[in-house]
């Protein structure tokens, strides 16, 4: 497997059949895990083309496993990113960190993606709120 991110909040990996392995830790894991496959869910039922699928949900982990949604994007011009992000509201749900770090291109449709949903918000009334935030550092 190939990592791609190992930061005290979550260890994201590649496999080499192309699967995303995503393990949470630290703050709150538990509760972005279950955020996450709960957002996750809603916008496959939707038929969210453009977020990753959940392909396995491990409780004991807690880890996912999902399809790939392409590579990085380093480039990308302010309306095009608030054009992704307000495209995704359309689907029920609020991205907590819309940034381009959240961002993919998918190569083999030509299509931008969106990725890392632990802190997002379901829209739907009744619909349960997101974890905290994780705390910040001091400063120094």
């Amino acid at each position: 497997m190939h990592e791609i991110k190992d930061t005290a909040r979550a260890l994201v990996r590649i496999g080499y059949d192309g699967r995303v392995h995503k393990t949470y830790r630290g703050h709150l894991a538990r509760e972005r895990f279950e955020n996450e496959v709960r957002v996750l869910r809603h916008l496959q039922e939707r038929g969210c083309t453009f977020v990753p699928r959940l392909l396995e949900v491990d409780p004991a982990g807690p880890k996912i496993t999902t399809t790939s949604c392409g590579s990085r994007v380093d480039q990308l011009n302010d309306e095009r990113k608030k054009e992704l992000f307000d495209e995704l509201e359309a689907f029920g749900v609020r991205h907590d960190d819309p940034e381009i770090r959240n961002v993919t291109y998918r190569a083999s449709d030509g299509r931008f993606c969106l990725i890392d949903f632990e802190f997002a918000t379901l829209l739907a009334p009744g619909s349960p709120p997101p974890p905290p935030p994780p705390p910040r550092d001091p400063p120094r």
